[in-house]
């Protein structure tokens, strides 16, 4: 969503590296782009004027810091205005209070309040134990009751049974009491909503809310309204009060001003954010490393996160007491993959590394998501136990064999062995320089003066390497002019580009 944005901001920032002191014209100059950046993205006027006003002041005149060149304390201003832009605080869902503790819903129709009331209540229940109960109360919308059952059973969490001809506030009784008899821990409320504000909407909303006493009363909003959903927003927190938004469709192709501006506008939180279509396709809202994303950051904490959500521990200790050994075959790979796959795939993964961001585009367009991962799981999966423990038993014909297996080629399993190889490689590498030696290893590929080995296998996966500045390494490939060099899929398996 905040793409254009990332790549816009990421070109002024650009401008000021080289620079010496961070003097009031160069400040000027930036401030000026980067009011215009925000405008285009659709944030708020007084939110754009508000948030020139707090960085001009810190930024101008600022003597260059010792390391740290203007384009990066710029960065970094830029990275604390809009924390606060955001808002860092009260973003956690209120669970303080006396089960069973009553979340209501509201929104627009079409928002997505359905699916996201299913999100937080997976949610709950698989990270914070809760036991959660839903009940619909959406009787305009055709098969809206019997949608939330259904997702209920898809994510095993107990839905009130369905009473055809109650009215909404009566749904909200009976949930209640069911709560309570039940033991439930949350209530969940899906309420109806309208194609746009109304008077019965939100007498309808008033009535619930007196009877329910909610804890919370989130308000879903489509990233995709734009500017309208400020307003959205604004009417609801006025007319029936709201403690949170959350934000759904954050992975779709909106400018994402209205994200930036919601917290400034209303004075309500953030609490979620909606990434996707499925059950798990939701993330608790942190004003840190949503600025560090805009900014081209990097979300480190979220992807470790992911991983350690995704990641079987028994497993993981098995390839760590094999690595220390330096030993890793293709079943390893293999493993590797699946985990990549169930983090969301390596383009999303590689969305979230610093320095990435600005080339989001090229990631999505060599299409990392869908085939390659899916493409070497199937080569080796073609292949007997004895070959993947084995690779250097593969011979022409064997390869013949896989490929035909696999729908692949021959030239795409000297790709995968070739990938094995330098993998093997860094294993055996690690084994000898023991821990101590692993932690320069990281170091030098990440940016010091001894990257051979990342350049040895793009050397042989045919990359122009004439995007790596001279004794940059890694950092250079992913900072040459915002472009991956060309190639660049050939090192995780994809198509050539000569």
């Amino acid at each position: 969503m905040f793409d254009n944005l990332t790549k816009r901001l990421g070109g002024i920032f650009d401008t000021l590296r080289g620079k010496k002191q961070l003097t009031e014209e160069a400040v000027g100059e930036a401030l000026r782009e980067i009011r215009v950046a925000l405008l285009e993205a659709d944030v708020a006027l007084p939110v754009v004027k508000e948030f020139v006003e707090k960085v001009k002041p810190q930024a101008t005149g600022q003597e260059l810091i010792k390391g740290v060149n203007p384009a990066q304390q710029v960065v970094k201003i830029v990275h604390d205005a809009l924390v606060e832009m955001l808002g860092a605080d009260d973003t956690a869902l209120n669970l303080n209070a006396a089960p069973p503790r009553v979340v209501l819903m509201a929104g627009l129709q079409g928002s997505g309040k359905t699916t996201t009331t299913g999100k937080i209540s997976k949610f709950l229940s698989a990270k914070h134990s809760q036991k959660v109960l839903m009940a619909s109360l959406d009787v305009q919308r055709p098969a809206a009751q019997e949608q939330l059952k259904q997702l209920g059973e898809q994510n095993e969490i107990a839905t009130l049974e369905i009473v055809k001809g109650q009215s909404p506030v009566d749904i909200t009784k009976r949930a209640l009491k069911e709560a309570k008899l039940g033991g439930y821990d949350v209530l969940m409320l899906d309420t109806a909503g309208r194609l746009a504000i109304d008077d019965a909407l939100m007498d309808e909303l008033a009535q619930v809310k007196k009877v329910a006493s909610p804890l919370e009363t989130l308000l879903v909003v489509d990233c995709l309204m734009g500017q309208d959903a400020l307003n959205v927003a604004t009417q609801f927190k006025d007319r029936i009060g709201i403690t949170g938004i959350v934000l759904t469709r954050v992975d779709g192709d909106a400018r994402g001003g209205a994200a930036l501006s919601m917290r400034a506008v209303t004075g309500c939180p953030i609490k979620f954010l909606g990434t996707g279509e499925k059950a798990d396709a939701l993330e608790m809202f942190h004003a840190e490393r949503l600025a560090g994303r805009i900014l081209d950051m990097g979300d480190v904490v979220s992807l470790v996160e992911r991983a350690a959500e995704t990641i079987d521990e028994e497993q993981a200790k098995k390839m760590a007491e094999k690595f220390q050994q330096g030993k890793f075959d293709l079943n390893d790979m293999l493993v590797q993959f699946t985990q990549m796959e169930n983090m969301g795939g390596l383009g999303s993964m590689m969305k979230m590394l610093p320095g990435l961001g600005r080339v989001s585009d090229q990631i999505d367009s060599s299409k990392l998501e869908n085939g390659m991962l899916k493409k070497q799981k199937a080569m080796i999966q073609s292949m007997t136990p004895q070959e993947r423990a084995n690779p250097n038993i593969l011979s022409t014909s064997r390869k013949r064999r896989i490929a035909s297996g696999s729908a692949t080629t021959v030239q795409d399993i000297n790709r995968l062995l070739k990938q094995h190889e330098t993998m093997e490689k860094m294993m055996k590498r690690m084994k000898k320089m023991g821990m101590g030696g692993m932690a320069g290893m990281m170091k030098n590929l990440m940016g010091g003066t001894d990257a051979k080995l990342l350049e040895e296998a793009a050397t042989a996966e045919g990359l122009d390497m004439s995007q790596f500045a001279s004794g940059n390494g890694f950092p250079n490939l992913l900072q040459g002019g915002g472009q991956l060099p060309a190639g660049f899929p050939d090192l995780l398996g994809g198509k050539k580009k000569r």
